[in-house]
């Protein structure tokens, strides 16, 4: 019996693995791969296979276009990295050792912020600070439109964006607290002062790595803040020029490779260094003695608070109120009077030709589809990577952080390449130019996000569960649903949700891949934003993020009831059979 158990344990953990296997191949690895031979064989794809040899890859640093973005990139990703892991671990610090009244709007804000599509935030930032805009008309500040549209107020919108990968690592880094160090070094006469900046702030080395690898990955990938600063400001970057050498006459499909492989090489050898810096050190300080952090009281906690509600008002207070503000006038131009506030970019929502309403039903399907097999995938990698001896293991895992890496620019290309092939004509699979490989790429970038929160949910539950249900006939599906699903329940809830939110806002993909006549809906507010249509584009901002919340939050809600009212009447009849 224990035999056969074993063999159909393995056969089944092994058909899983192989499903996942594959699914990674044709979601993410085929797509980068086509766009890394596309460099050498620029024709390979349309049918030319003559071999372009490897000059173009020096050109980057001949053509001004390509050296400009390439060096753009460097310097808005690094400045990022360095000022957001500045701050996020400073206000973490503050946030986890001192007791405030508005700490838990600093959390509030930085989710928010690490929620929000990054071209919104810009359309907000651009909003505030151009020349007409809320800056200058409402409080007469005329220097913030030179201090924004410059390289350094770039890196500052850009860090008030992504401080929340360093705030949030640190913060979890910070929940336990081994006292035997600092007493030790006091003991030796060093004062608090000194206590943490050479034992305590070494050891948290680790979280601020992490948050600030993910700040200048997230930075140099983004597509959202160069796309909307097009209307007004040229900083072309490596994830726009990439776009333009798809959709300018002529397409340059080896420029479009070119500029993605130096992408996809500087996002992998950050990832190098951080991981080298961890390996070159020792950093597992917990033991018995760890106690929770506890935020102190001091007398000073009203200056926590002033310094926080600004520091709360610039960050997520500007770009979403000059969204609101914008979003309820007739023009930009005739200044905010009580003459130039109307409703009409709302009721202009909801009229029956409207695109906004077409692009935002249409990406709320796909989301919709994307979350729930984002979901699905996500949680069969997981299993294979936790609870398996898997021989491609090693794979599953390597190609599922890739993924992360890889930009939604160079996915985009990428499905291109792949699904535009002429002979996918005789299978129907000529996906480009169809609403399907909109839905693929969406799925394939919900992947990575789900795939690590369900890791760090299967990391905590021992296999020994799943070996004793099946020793007793259970079968992998039913232990998958009985027993892992509802140990779990909050992290799918999450992780689904997180899918959901993060494909209705992704720019990028949406851009280079949507099809003709299948608006979606950030295409639809980009391109407003781009026609100087501000108050239109706005509007549609803030409905569309309202209702995702909301409908987010009542997914979460209904499901949390079903599962407690579940939990509850099993709870009864367990009490029942006791009794009897």
């Amino acid at each position: 019996m224990i035999k056969r158990f074993y063999q159909t344990n393995f056969s089944s953990a092994s058909m899983i693995g192989w499903i996942v296997t594959f699914i990674l191949f044709i979601l993410i690895l085929l797509p980068l791969l086509a766009v890394l031979l596309q460099i050498i064989f620029p024709g390979l794809f349309f049918g030319n296979n003559a071999f372009a040899g490897w000059g173009l890859l020096l050109q980057i640093f001949e053509r001004k276009l390509w050296s400009v973005s390439l060096m753009n990139s460097l310097l808005l990703a690094s400045g990022t990295a360095i000022l957001g892991t500045a701050l996020g671990g400073a206000l973490a610090i503050i946030r986890s050792t001192r007791s405030f009244k508005t700490a838990v709007a600093l959390d509030f804000t930085a989710w928010t912020l690490l929620i929000l599509p990054s071209f919104i935030l810009a359309q907000g930032w651009i909003l505030f600070s151009s020349g007409k805009g809320i800056a200058n008309q409402l409080f007469g500040i005329t220097w913030v439109t030179d201090f924004i549209f410059q390289p350094f107020g770039l890196i500052m919108i850009m860090t008030l964006c992504k401080f929340s990968y360093t705030y949030l690592a640190v913060n979890a880094a910070l929940e336990w607290n081994v006292k035997r160090y600092g007493e030790a070094a006091r003991l030796c006469g060093a004062t608090n002062w000194t206590s943490f900046w050479t034992i305590h702030a070494p050891l948290l080395l680790p979280a601020f790595l992490s948050g600030g690898a993910l700040i200048f990955m997230d930075t140099i990938g983004d597509f959202g803040l160069p796309a909307s600063l097009a209307a007004v400001y040229n900083f072309p970057t490596l994830p726009y020029s990439i776009y333009t050498a798809l959709y300018t006459a002529p397409i340059r499909f080896d420029m479009a490779g070119v500029l993605s492989l130096y992408l996809v090489g500087i996002i992998i050898i950050a990832m190098g260094i951080q991981l080298w810096i961890l390996k070159k050190g020792k950093f597992n300080f917990l033991n018995e003695r760890a106690e929770r952090t506890i935020a102190k009281k001091s007398r000073f906690s009203w200056i926590f608070t002033a310094i926080n509600i600004i520091f709360l008002a610039v960050a997520l207070g500007i770009p979403v109120g000059s969204n609101l503000i914008v979003s309820f006038m007739k023009t930009m131009g005739n200044g905010i009077s009580f003459g130039n506030f109307t409703l009409a970019n709302y009721q202009e929502l909801f009229q029956l030709n409207s695109t906004m309403l077409e692009g935002f039903l249409h990406s709320l399907q796909i989301a919709l589809v994307a979350g729930i097999f984002g979901l699905i995938i996500g949680f069969l990698i997981g299993y294979v990577l936790i609870y398996t001896d898997f021989r491609l293991s090693p794979l599953v895992d390597s190609l599922s952080i890739i993924s992360l890496a890889v930009p939604g620019v160079v996915l985009g290309i990428g499905y291109i390449f792949v699904w535009n092939q002429p002979w996918l004509q005789f299978f129907n699979l000529q996906l480009y130019g169809t609403p399907w490989i909109l839905l693929l790429a969406s799925i394939a970038s919900a992947i990575p996000i789900v795939t690590r929160l369900m890791i760090s949910a299967m990391i905590k539950i021992p296999s020994s569960l799943l070996s004793s249900a099946a020793l007793q006939g259970a079968s992998l599906s039913k232990r998958m649903i009985t027993i892992l699903a509802p140990l779990m329940k909050a992290s799918l809830i999450t992780a689904g949700l997180t899918a959901f939110g993060t494909s209705i806002f992704d720019l990028a993909i949406s851009t280079i891949l949507y099809p003709p006549n299948f608006i979606t809906l950030p295409v639809a507010i980009n391109r407003a934003f781009d026609d100087l249509n501000y108050g239109y584009a706005t509007a549609a901002t803030i409905m569309s993020g309202t209702f995702i919340v909301l409908f987010m939050m009542m997914i979460r809600c209904s499901i949390e009831k079903m599962l407690n009212v579940r939990f509850l009447k099993q709870k009864k009849e367990h009490s029942c059979y006791e009794e009897i």
